[in-house]
């Protein structure tokens, strides 16, 4: 018997409501069909780390928001189905839904394709920051699907920090450091970069570089300093990153999410090697997608 969590987007509109509605009318006749499926279903506000445990499918009923809010609590072993409650393609206000493969019309026939273990898997890489506090503590934030952003709190003032990435090292200020995947260029790092440095950046990567690099973007930094250290405000590297925090207070914020703080003194050291995502899709793999959507730019 399969162990299945769906978590839904919860704000009171009626697509949604509708959407979960035929959800879980799909649930119900597989279950009959196959002589019964566990089936939990929790709104995102209400599900905490235990109840993905020991999961055999998670659907996450929304947008690529409600999959990167809860992802954190899913570990590498758990395929993740996401099914769009709300496409664009039927309504300009719904959500692009990148990450989400499935929508209600597919959902059903979707939903067969997962349990009998026909679907694409895709190994999503993550991001991840390991802070080492001035007090000797350690902690490491949650993987970050898309994007993590190390800041100044107050984001009117200046994000200063040394920089050390291999043999190179630098004292550098801008108004924060965006890290990313390959996959998450299409959300924050293609709107901070620009379309001139973004092609730039990713006329650098090669093919087999996707699952183990990641892009490093110094926002609004000075003409200067993107000369002399080129390395410090644009990159596609494997090696970690590691930020030592000149800022009273700063903060660490995957996917734009939880925040995680730290204060003066403090090392934040970023890569590429949180647990990777397994991602369910049934029509294309995700690099295929995100080549697609390329083409489109």
């Amino acid at each position: 018997m399969a162990d299945i969590l769906v978590v839904y987007k919860k704000n009171f509109e009626a697509v949604h409501d509708a959407s979960l509605d035929l959800v879980t009318q799909a649930l119900e006749t597989s279950s009959k069909n196959r002589g019964g499926l566990r089936i939990d279903v929790r709104a995102r506000e209400q599900v905490r780390r235990a109840d993905f445990i020991g999961r055999d499918l998670v659907i996450v009923l929304g947008g690529d928001g409600t999959l990167t809010s809860i992802s954190h609590n899913i570990d590498a072993a758990t395929p993740v189905m996401g099914v769009n409650s709300h496409p664009r393609a039927g309504d300009p206000t719904g959500s692009f839904g990148f990450y989400m493969d499935s929508n209600i019309d597919t959902f059903a026939e979707d939903l067969e394709t997962a349990l009998d273990g026909d679907s694409i898997i895709n190994e999503l890489p993550r991001l991840q920051a390991i802070i080492d506090t001035t007090s000797g503590n350690q902690f490491t934030t949650d993987p970050a699907m898309n994007d993590l952003l190390v800041a100044n709190t107050h984001q009117y003032a200046p994000s200063k920090y040394h920089l050390r990435r291999g043999d190179n090292k630098c004292q550098q200020q801008s108004s924060g450091l965006l890290f990313s995947t390959w996959l998450g260029q299409g959300a924050w790092l293609s709107n901070a970069a620009g379309k001139t440095d973004l092609e730039q950046l990713l006329s650098r990567v090669e093919k087999n570089q996707k699952n183990t690099h990641y892009f490093v973007l110094a926002r609004d930094i000075s003409p200067s300093e993107r000369e002399g250290m080129p390395w410090s405000w644009m990159d596609w590297t494997e090696e970690p990153t590691t930020i030592t925090s000149d800022m009273h207070r700063g903060y660490v914020v995957p996917d734009g999410w939880d925040e995680v703080h730290f204060n003066r003194g403090a090392t934040i050291t970023v890569n590429a090697e949180a647990p990777k995502l397994r991602l369910l899709t049934f029509r294309n793999s995700m690099q295929d997608k995100l080549e697609a959507l390329s083409k489109k730019r």
